[in-house]
């Protein structure tokens, strides 16, 4: 049998690395690659008889209570895919914008809010919106970066507002309160989607051309939409979920559930539940938990044979040597490694790689994990928008028109690329932008 042990902990983590980088390559799966990879270290450096250790972690993982929460906030996007409470949504919300010269894009963008603090995933909101309101402002003469960056910038807001799967991940792997990440992040999340909808007002007031006229914009209207039914029971849900979230009335998991059941009922009242929407729902529901869960055995099982090599040590020491031993600068050479990582990994596999090495410096240092929670959250949020393989573009290119490039996607994005490293930037500078519940 092979010892790798005899090569230390800093050949072993290049070798690690190396090992990753080149499966990926391959084409392989991150979860197939962070499980392989795991196997291969615990055998090499270990021995057989450490394999327990592996499998227990990787139970551990799979079995926490908190990750019930997870396909309940999926069934609910799910559910609203699939349903036509998001349509009846949006035509609701032209009122806000009827004054207003880009009040389609404005428009879009509080929806996607709503929609974030309904379900808290990125890609079916990305999806809906891109084929809800990209086409109608197209039709209407957007600029077309405008209207791309737009849906695409807000389709993705799902990852910062609560009930946000990313905090719940990192929640989970940081070991910190959930209910409290949600409101450290609340007011980080609102400047976000604030800056975005000043940027569409400052960009259209500065040049008119970008578009209509809000008196073009109301030429097609032949009924006005039923509020009731259109804002009670989505606004209802939003109230019940975050509402028993930050009052204590329910943990996390509890107030997921009443959000599914809450969905449920507006469809069953609206008349729009079916056994077919339900299986539909259940199955999307089914495939993406099934990728979370697989990257986030593979992850754990990688991360817990590292660390008992002596790794994060290891990682601490070099990113306090290159940092000088600085607070800040640690700080901002971790938020390049995220950054770097979250260009070609999905953020899932980032949060379960880096958080469990990550964490503990942060506190060590001084800094709040609820604070760090916050700001990682925001930092893949610029993954979520940055090439080579920003998840929210491919998304939106999946409903887009035909003519509309991928190039053309990234292109549009980087005004809100930028406006996102803003936010982070700002939230870094004043931590009580996040942790002002305190």
């Amino acid at each position: 049998m092979f010892d790798l042990s005899s090569i230390g902990i800093e050949w072993g983590s290049v070798l690690m690395l190396a090992m990753m980088i080149g499966l990926l390559l391959t084409g392989m799966q991150l979860a197939f690659v962070t499980g392989f990879v795991a196997i291969f270290f615990t055998l090499g450096w270990f021995g057989v008889d450490a394999i327990p250790l592996v499998t227990s972690r990787m139970y551990s993982f799979a079995s926490d209570y908190i990750f019930l929460a997870i396909p309940m906030f999926v069934l609910m996007a799910a559910m609203l895919d699939h349903s036509g409470i998001a349509r009846d949504l949006f035509d609701a919300m032209k009122s806000v914008g009827r004054k207003v010269r880009g009040g389609v894009a404005v428009q879009t963008l509080l929806v996607a809010v709503l929609l974030a603090s309904m379900s808290g995933v990125i890609g079916g909101e990305t999806v809906l919106l891109g084929i809800l309101a990209l086409p109608q402002m197209l039709r209407l003469g957007y600029d077309r970066k405008l209207a791309i960056g737009t849906t695409c910038a807000g389709g993705a807001l799902g990852t910062m507002l609560p009930p946000s799967i990313v905090l719940i991940i990192y929640g989970m792997t940081a070991s910190v309160s959930i209910g409290d990440l949600f409101k450290a992040a609340f007011i980080p999340a609102f400047i976000l989607a604030a800056c975005y909808i000043a940027y569409v007002l400052i960009r259209c007031y500065m040049n008119p051309a970008l578009a209509p006229s809000f008196e073009d914009e109301l030429e097609d209207e032949t009924q006005r939409p039923n509020y009731f039914k259109a804002l009670f029971f989505p606004l209802l849900s939003v109230a019940v979920v975050l509402g028993s979230i930050y009052t204590g009335v329910a943990s996390v998991t509890e107030a997921s559930a009443l959000g599914v059941v809450g969905i449920m009922i507006s469809a069953i009242i609206r008349r729009e539940m079916s056994w077919n929407m339900l299986k539909e729902s259940a199955v999307a529901t089914m495939r993406t938990c099934g990728m979370i869960i697989w990257i986030g055995i593979g992850a754990s099982a990688l991360v817990g044979v590292y660390n008992l090599m002596g790794g994060i040590d290891f990682v601490e020491e070099t990113i306090l040597a290159l940092s000088g031993g600085s607070a800040m600068a640690t700080l901002l050479i971790m938020m390049v490694i995220l950054l770097v990582l979250g260009m070609f990994l999905d953020w899932v596999g980032v949060a379960l790689l880096t958080m469990p090495i990550f964490v503990p410096i942060i506190s060590n240092l001084g800094f709040d994990p609820i604070w760090f929670g916050v700001v990682f959250c925001l930092n893949m949020q610029v993954s979520f928008l940055s090439p080579p393989f920003g998840p929210a573009a491919f998304y939106l290119k999946s409903v887009a028109p035909k003519d509309i490039s991928l190039g053309l996607i990234f292109t549009s994005l980087i005004p809100f690329i930028f406006m996102q490293i803003f936010v982070l930037a700002l939230v870094i500078a004043f931590p009580q932008l996040a942790m002002w519940w305190q």
